[in-house]
Formats: structure tokens, C-alpha cells, sequence
């Protein structure tokens, strides 16, 4: 396994390949994945887009890189589980959540933005990602809008709270549920600067502390969704999604399409809206952690 890595003079942002892959199509996944990586770079860090192209881990994709994988067909959807497979089989493989923080801390990388995490599904609780998990056990700092809307979020940070995984409200305290700004669910701490975030970073590190932190960034206000339109959006995407069957890795793809069609696009503009600002808070929380990187 050939594993790119090097050590610029900035702070590095792992950014995910399933956004490329799987979270949108051509072309708005090419300009969306452009976009954080030059939203970090504008923030002053160096991006790190992780995949893994003909069996080599990827840690930072070049322009043609970045290209392919957003035309190409049958990427595997990669999660820890897949990682293995993917390199001894020399295929292609976009790195969810959980694979891009394991091989994000593998390459030495502590910070890692992305749009929403996985979590435990409606209807479904033994439906589970295994990006929860991953938070429990991998030291990396994820940067991110909440998790997924269409997941139960309830039951999802009920989940991260035993598996004993902070969850930091960036400027506000209560919880961002994606595409909206409120879910009605409290975060454990508020964070209202990069230092703020890294303080407690730092004070996990030095205490031994197991797994990550998820840091929650709401939706930049003039691009939110409401609560009413995403939540109609959601139940009747997964309605459909039940009724034809569709379950497991399957799923997320399958709703985001769903929800995409049934808000004539307005939660494609919020899901890269909150990517770039993602990037861009995660770029200043990865400045701020430098002395300890």
C-alpha cells in the first residue's frame, strides 16, 4: 500500500471522497470538492482529500485525481471494513467518514472537515454507522453540520454520548440538525472561537483520553433549509426508501437523491453551502491545534 504523505509548513484538513462519489453529481461534486480545498488553503492550512486510487491510499488528490473520481462509475463507498479490500483488489474507493478519520490520524492528520456524519437510522436503530464508532476510538477533530438530517438524531447523539464522544456547538449551543441551524438538541460544550475548540482538544490529548471530538457548525443562515421543508422532505424520501426496499449503505445515497428532487434543489445549495463554511472553520481550528500537530 502506497500511502502519500508529507509534512507542509501549514496545519493539514483531511477532507472525505464520498462527498465526490456519492453526495452529488457531475459537476457540482467537482466544483463543491474544488471549493473546500480552496476554502482551507484560504484559511491557511493545506487540504488533504483521502481515497484510494487503484489500491493506494490517497492522503491528497491532485486536480486530475479530483476529476476522475467525480466521473467516475462504481467508486466502493469505503468504511474502515472496506479499506483492506479495496487496496488488495487495486480498486477505486471513496472514504466515508470513518475511513478518512482513520486514515487521516494514520497519515498524522488531526483535523477533518466534512458536511454531516453517519448515525443511527429512523425507523432502523440497529441501522448504525460505523462513523460512530470511529469517533469513540480515532484522536481526530471532525468538523461537520451535525449529523446527516435524515438520520434519527436523537438517538444518534444519545449513541455518541455513551461511546463517551464530545460534542462541541461552534457559536451556538445547541446542536445544528444539517440542513437547519436547530434541532432542538444541546451540544455538551459551546465553542465561539478556534482556540476555544482546541483548548478542549488539547485537554483530551493530555488527559489520554480515547477517540475524537465533533465539533458542530451550523448552516450559514442565508443558505438553511427550515426545519418544516426539510422534515417534509425527509419522512417522504424515507416512505419511498422503505417501501422499494432500500437499506444500509444504500440508503443515505438513495434519501439525499430523494430530498434533493422533493426541495427542487434547495438542500443541494444548503449541503455545499455548509461544506465550504466547514472547510473554513475547520482550517482556523487547525491553525489553532498546530503547536500540538
Amino acid at each position: 500500500m502506497n500511502a502519500q504523505s508529507s509534512t507542509p509548513a501549514r496545519p493539514v484538513v483531511a477532507l472525505e471522497s464520498t462527498v465526490i462519489t456519492h453526495g452529488l453529481a457531475y459537476p457540482a461534486n467537482l466544483h463543491t470538492a474544488q471549493a473546500m480545498e480552496r476554502h482551507v488553503r484560504e484559511g491557511g492550512a493545506e487540504p488533504a482529500t483521502i481515497a484510494i486510487i487503484d489500491g493506494a491510499v490517497k492522503v491528497g488528490l491532485s486536480e486530475a485525481e479530483l476529476l476522475m473520481l467525480s466521473q467516475v462509475k462504481g467508486a466502493r463507498k469505503c468504511s474502515v471494513r472496506d479499506i483492506g479490500i479495496v487496496v488488495a483488489q487495486r480498486g477505486i474507493g471513496a472514504t466515508t467518514v470513518a475511513a478518512t478519520m482513520f486514515l487521516a490520524a494514520r497519515a498524522g492528520i488531526g483535523v477533518f472537515a466534512t458536511g454531516g456524519i453517519g448515525g443511527v437510522h429512523r425507523g432502523h436503530p440497529f441501522d448504525v454507522s460505523a462513523d460512530l464508532t470511529e469517533l469513540s476510538r480515532t484522536p481526530v477533530t471532525v468538523v461537520c453540520a451535525g449529523a446527516k438530517a435524515l438520520l434519527d438524531l436523537p438517538l444518534t447523539f444519545e449513541h455518541l454520548e455513551t461511546l463517551g464522544v464530545p460534542v462541541i456547538g461552534y457559536g451556538t449551543d445547541e446542536i445544528p440538525a444539517f440542513y437547519s441551524r436547530r434541532s432542538g438538541l444541546r451540544a455538551d460544550a459551546r465553542a465561539d472561537t478556534p482556540e476555544q475548540v482546541a483548548e478542549i482538544v488539547r485537554a483530551r490529548r493530555a488527559l489520554g483520553l480515547p477517540g475524537g471530538e465533533l465539533v458542530c457548525v451550523p448552516v450559514p443562515a442565508e443558505d438553511e433549509l427550515s426545519v418544516d421543508a426539510a422534515e417534509a422532505a425527509i419522512q417522504r424520501a424515507q416512505a419511498e426508501a422503505d417501501a422499494a426496499g432500500v437499506h444500509g449503505a444504500a440508503s443515505t445515497p438513495f434519501l439525499l437523491g430523494r430530498i434533493a428532487a422533493l426541495t427542487e434543489g434547495a438542500s443541494v445549495r444548503a449541503n455545499t453551502a455548509l461544506l465550504a463554511n466547514n472547510a473554513r472553520v475547520a482550517a482556523a481550528i487547525a491553525r489553532a491545534l498546530a503547536p500540538l500537530q
